[in-house]
Order: structure tokens, then C-alpha cells, then sequence
């Protein structure tokens, strides 16, 4: 994160930080469409959910010790306690961070990043994790990770920040962290049942690009909001962030059509999502030319991670460590070589402004963040499967995730028990027995 310096409080920045602090919270949805259209019709409820609680479950997390743990003064390791329950997080600046907001706002607007962070995790293990199961992993990886991993980043004193490493808004603590986590545990608790046995096929493209959309647009408050006020540097983000977009959801696009002979829409979307993912850690220190190279050397990196992944027996069910992973590595590194301090005197000059020593700190902190990452949710894992069950029993994942964890399907309103003997129309006019309506439905679960 940026630091900035003011005498007062400043209203246009405050109100820009709140705007942005919004628009973080509003990807967290877009995230859950995003991933919900991706899945089947049987799952779409609890991969909504995911997202949606973990921001809930962090937050709390947040509130009680992760601000604190996070940026509180403390070791070149972790904060200290100063913070915990927000005491002493008020109305009144702290110059140490954004000395022209509110101290409050600034500890929200970090909350939607440690929240979207879990959430993202979630589509490596989706339609076959028990929902308490995650819900107690997020809340332990946020305490073992994502805590340690933002203080060593972003806080005053931590370890990486003093050697040098540059990550504006979450390259390395939110994509690299979640990427690494997703593919281990989707490893963890294995294959879906029917992967392999039958198509898994998308079961709402247009939820995916609406969420694709909503993510575009909230992620300019995640880039541009990290430069904590309404001025030069959040324009500089801004433009980054949206060129960087453009060109991997282009090179996306060209990808697919010299690969398979057509562009698709799950494609697209992936792209730009990649382009916004790659960016983000130098969104505030190179130029929109750089963005550009930025996100589409990223696109090609994370386009053919997926087809590598896709001939292993890993099943990262949405590819959250070649979207998230691959492109946070890309972006971090491609920092080093981009940065510039002609763009922000706060950051670093990298490889092409003659220092070559940013790129081998970068290198470091993507090393650091991969390690811990696998670390510490290796140690998550065997402590949530001690006190209950990962994965779902087999008859559950047949049934459906949805009507087991949470008894809710997506797309039927009724039992069809309940229809017996009855008939019931179809369109006004087709009128189908309630006995074809009952075979069909138990066709629908078998898909």
C-alpha cells in the first residue's frame, strides 16, 4: 500500500477510499456469479455461499485480531495486539498509513481484501466441500496466512516491505497466497466424483460474464482505491488496471481462435480476470504501455496453465491457481521489471530503469508468499479434518451439494413427491403427468 501524508483529513480522499471500499465489497458477488455460472445447476447455492460467508466469517476475523495481527505495530513478523477489537481505530488519521483518511476507513477498506481472498479459494473445491468445513478453514487460513503474509507485505516494519518488495494493492498477499492455498487443497480433498465419467458443464455462461463484469469494474476500487486518495496516483491505477484488462482478455480471445477456431465466453471472461489479477501488484508503479505487455504476456502464461493442469488428476475445479497463482507470479515479477519511480516516487525504478536488483526482491517475495502459503495451509488442513470432515460423502455429492449442506436447490421451487397424481402445465399449453416430470427431474440429478 501507498502511503500518503496530509495535515487534515481530507474529504475528497476519505470519500473516494469509501467509494472504493464499496467496490471491493461489491466483487465479492460479482466473484460468486463468476464462479456460480461456472458450475453445475445442483451447485450454484453453495458456491454463492462461500463467497458470500467468507466475507462475513473474515470480517469478524478482522474486527476481533486480524487488523491488528495485520498492520499494528509489532515484529518484522507479525503485528502486535494494539489493535485487536479495533481499539484505538477511530475517526483520527494514522499517518503511518493514510494520514488524510480516517484510521476506521482504512481498516474497512483492508477487510474487503482479506475477505474477497477466501472467497477466491473457494472455486478450486467447489461442489464437494462441506460448507463448515470451508467456513472453519477461511476463518483458520486467515488467522495462519493471510495475517502474517499482509503484515511481512504491507506493515510498517514487516520484513519484506524493509528489503523492498512492491505490491500495490494484493498481487502477492491476495492472488499469490489464494492461488498457492487453492491448488493445495483442491489436491487434498481430491476429484469430483463425476469428473472424467461425464461433460461438467457450465451450467449459466451469462452469470459467469456478469460476474466477469462486476469484477472489472469493483477491481477499480481495489487497484485504484489502494492509492488511498483521489489524486494522480488513483488515476495512474485506474488506467493500469483497465489497460491491463483490454490486452489479456484480447490476447485471450486470440488464443482461443488459434487454438479451437472461435472465441469463447468462459474464455473471455477468464482472460480478463487474468489481466485484472496480473496488474494489480504494479497497478500503482508502471505506465498503461507497461500494463499492456503486463497483461498479455500474463494471459499467455495463465492460458496454458490451464491446459497443463488440465492433464494432471489435480482437479482445481475453476482453475483459481492458473487464473489467480500464475498471474499474481506474472504480475509480481513483471513489477520488477516495469516499476518506475517516474510513475510513483514512493515505489521503485525495476529491471528497464536500470535496476536490476527489484526483480530478485520480487522473485524473493513471491518465493516467501508461495511457501508460506503451502506451509500454513497444509497445517489449516490437518487441524480442520481433526474436527470434522473435508469432503462430502458420496451420496451427498450425487444428491447435489446444494440440497445437502444447505437444502435449497437453485432452480426448483417444490417436491415432486409432492406432485404425485397431479398434472402440471408447461408453457400454458404442454401438459405433462406428474410421474414424466419425476423421471425427469431424477435424470436432472443423475446429471
Amino acid at each position: 500500500m501507498i502511503l500518503q501524508e496530509s495535515a487534515a483529513i481530507s474529504s475528497g480522499d476519505t470519500a473516494w477510499v469509501l467509494v472504493s471500499t464499496a467496490l471491493v465489497m461489491l466483487m465479492v458477488p460479482g466473484l460468486a456469479l463468476f464462479y456460480g455460472g461456472m458450475v453445475r445447476s445442483r451447485s450454484v447455492l453453495n458456491t454463492l455461499m462461500m463467497c458470500l460467508a467468507a466475507l462475513a466469517v473474515v470480517t469478524v476475523e478482522w474486527v476481533l485480531l486480524g487488523y491488528s495481527l495485520s498492520f499494528s505495530p509489532g515484529s518484522p513478523l507479525i503485528g502486535g495486539l494494539d489493535w485487536a477489537l479495533l481499539r484505538g481505530v477511530s475517526e483520527a488519521p494514522n499517518a503511518t498509513y493514510a494520514a488524510a483518511i480516517p484510521h476506521l476507513a482504512f481498516a474497512l477498506f483492508q477487510a474487503m481484501f482479506a475477505g474477497i481472498t477466501v472467497a477466491l479459494i473457494s472455486g478450486a473445491v467447489v461442489e464437494r466441500m462441506r460448507f463448515g468445513a470451508f467456513i472453519m478453514f477461511g476463518l483458520l487460513w486467515t488467522l495462519v496466512v493471510y495475517n502474517p503474509l499482509a503484515h511481512w507485505v504491507w506493515a510498517d516494519g514487516g520484513w519484506l516491505r524493509r528489503l523492498g518488495a512492491l505490491d500495490f494493492a494484493g498481487g502477492t498477499v491476495v492472488h499469490i497466497s489464494a492461488g498457492t492455498s487453492a491448488l493445495l487443497l483442491a489436491g487434498w480433498i481430491g476429484r469430483r466424483r463425476d469428473l472424467g465419467r461425464q461433460p461438467l458443464i457450465p451450467h449459466s455462461v451469462p452469470f459467469t460474464l456478469m460476474g466477469a463484469g462486476l469484477l472489472w469494474f469493483g477491481w477499480f476500487g481495489f487497484n485504484a482505491g489502494s492509492a488511498l486518495g483521489a489524486g494522480g496516483l488513483a488515476v495512474t491505477a485506474l488506467a493500469t488496471t483497465h489497460s491491463a484488462a483490454a490486452a489479456a482478455l484480447t490476447m485471450w480471445l486470440a488464443l482461443d481462435f488459434l487454438r479451437n477456431g472461435r472465441c469463447t465466453a468462459i474464455g473471455g471472461a477468464t482472460g480478463l480476470v487474468v489481466g485484472l489479477v496480473a496488474i494489480t501488484p504494479a497497478a500503482g508503479f508502471v505506465t498503461p504501455r507497461a500494463a499492456l505487455v503486463i497483461g498479455a504476456v500474463s494471459a499467455l502464461f495463465s492460458y496454458f496453465a490451464i491446459q497443463v493442469r488440465a492433464r494432471t488428476r489435480i482437479d482445481d475445479s475453476l482453475d483459481v491457481f492458473a487464473c489467480h497463482g500464475v498471474a499474481g507470479i506474472s504480475g509480481a515479477l513483471l513489477t520488477g521489471v516495469f516499476a518506475t519511480k517516474a510513475v510513483n516516487a514512493a515505489g521503485a525504478d525495476g529491471l528497464l530503469a536500470g535496476n536490476s536488483q527489484l526483480v530478485m526482491v520480487q522473485l524473493l517475495a513471491v518465493a516467501v508468499a508461495v511457501g508460506l502459503s503451502l506451509v500454513g495451509t497444509f497445517a489449516v488442513i490437518l487441524l480442520v479434518r481433526a474436527l470434522t470432515p473435508l469432503r462430502l460423502p458420496v451420496s451427498d455429492e450425487i444428491d447435489g451439494i446444494d440440497v445437502s449442506q444447505h437444502g435449497e436447490e437453485a432452480y426448483y421451487g417444490g417436491d415432486v413427491g409432492a406432485l404425485a397424481g397431479r398434472r402440471v402445465a408447461i408453457a400454458d399449453s404442454v401438459v405433462l403427468p406428474a410421474a414424466e416430470i419425476a423421471r425427469l427431474e431424477q435424470a436432472r440429478r443423475k446429471d
